[in-house]
């Protein structure tokens, strides 16, 4: 955010879609930026970027790759869109990083809804100095304020997306439960299940910020053929 404003990077390779959505995201206050490719999109990712609207179908580095590089390096919630719909491409989708997916045609005021309700969410903030709640969940050295939405470990903020954030809520709210992958995913994006990968791909990078070995695990256990839990 700058000048009190949220910033949205839009990546197509159709002009014409790049306008729409900047006379529309720019009529709901927010500032545009716009990438013609992936590649001018990976370069433009900054920390100062609030939310990623990127096309899957693109040239040259279509737009998983971009997703997935730009989720190394930041964490701010990506938008995919895309022509298709099936199960395979949701699953790529969340596995390179995703918030939420849009499929095409859409309407406006959907786009809108999805763009206003994950800025809402967005990242799970850095923690201010820690006053007692009654709304933190803890784990060992791991405390999780629902409040706040922040993530502390051992003292030291931990930065998790959206998704992340809600999976070790949902599990740390419910103790020794087990949630299948279909469970965890309808809980947390309101919708079917589209595949065991979208969840997996989530915890491996939950974990690997938390620091936890998923061989001998501290904090998200697995649970062989039946989910993933916490004691």
């Amino acid at each position: 955010m700058r000048n009190g404003k949220k910033y949205i990077l839009v990546a197509d390779d159709e002009r014409e879609i790049r306008e729409v959505l900047t006379l529309l995201l720019s009529g709901e206050g927010y500032e545009v930026v716009c990438a013609e490719d992936g590649l001018a999109a990976a370069q433009a990712a900054c920390a100062q970027i609030d939310l990623y609207i990127i096309d899957v179908n693109m040239p040259g580095q279509n737009g998983f790759m971009t997703g997935a590089e730009i989720r190394r390096s930041f964490d701010a919630p990506i938008i995919f869109l895309t022509a298709y719909s099936a199960e395979s491409d949701k699953v790529m989708g969340f596995a390179a990083g995703a918030d939420d997916y849009i499929v095409k045609p859409f309407s406006n005021v959907e786009l809108l809804m999805r763009v206003k309700a994950i800025l809402r969410r967005g990242v799970a903030p850095a923690a201010k100095e820690q006053q007692p709640s009654s709304h933190r969940l803890v784990l060992a050295d791991l405390a999780l304020d629902t409040d706040s939405q922040s993530v502390i470990k051992d003292g030291q903020s931990i930065a998790l997306t959206y998704t992340e954030f809600k999976i070790l809520e949902l599990l740390l709210s419910n103790r020794k439960r087990i949630f299948s992958l279909d469970q965890i995913y309808e809980s947390v994006w309101n919708d079917n299940a589209v595949g065991d990968g979208a969840i997996m791909v989530h915890v491996k990078n939950l974990r690997k910020k938390l620091g936890d070995n998923s061989r001998e695990p501290k904090y998200i256990k697995t649970a062989w053929g039946r989910g993933y839990y916490v004691d």
